[in-house]
């Protein structure tokens, strides 16, 4: 019996030692601003999920494009995203519409939990009027996300993001605009509309 039982915790150490290894694997990153993932992403477009497939290493969402943002003159059939979310793949639903900011490779489309990949729902109608008005023009500022006054400058071309977080639902943000959470304030700011300003 005691053979047994130690068998028994070998083999649980060693799957837990697995396991381990899984979590350390996963992907890690902060969300980005949305201005922000607008500008470094090669492709934005919003469009609804109409199928899932698995290919060899990815997955393969069958979309239909509803509104090209940011691109080449092209019109995109599939997104890709990494088998999982340890691997920093995204999950998305189906009959869903989303806005998906991303890159381009060998023509495909492919996104990651380290995009800015909302519910076309959860967007605010200033971050939608945004998209093909604002977050383009401020594509020369360096978002710098401050957490507490004062915030340190250290060029003139910074956009402070200031995500006060909310309590109850109730914004704890300066009153100047949606329920976002972002704020002005200093040199070039980003509001809660996510535009960037001169002030």
């Amino acid at each position: 019996m005691t053979r047994y039982v130690s068998s028994c915790f070998i083999t649980l150490f060693v799957l837990f030692l697995w396991r381990v290894e899984d979590i350390a694997d996963a992907c890690k990153c902060s969300p980005p601003h949305p201005q922000k993932a607008f500008c470094d992403a090669e492709i934005v477009i919003r469009a609804k999920v109409v199928g899932k497939k698995a290919v060899s290493n990815a997955i393969k969402y069958d979309i239909q494009q509803i509104k090209m943002f940011k691109c080449p003159d092209q019109v995109i059939h599939a997104i890709f995203t990494a088998p999982s979310p340890a691997a920093c793949g995204v999950t998305l639903d189906l009959n869903k519409e989303y806005l998906f900011t991303g890159k381009l490779e060998t023509g495909r489309m492919y996104v990651t939990l380290c995009g800015y990949n909302p519910p076309w729902e959860d967007l605010s109608a200033a971050q939608k009027n945004s998209l093909t008005h604002r977050y383009q023009s401020g594509c020369d500022c360096k978002i710098i996300h401050c957490t507490s006054l004062p915030c340190p400058i250290s060029t003139t071309d910074a956009c402070l993001w200031m995500d006060w977080g909310t309590n109850n639902s109730q914004n704890l943000f300066l009153d100047i605009g949606d329920s976002t959470g972002y704020t002005l304030q200093a040199i070039r700011l980003v509001t809660p509309d996510d535009k960037a300003a001169n002030v």
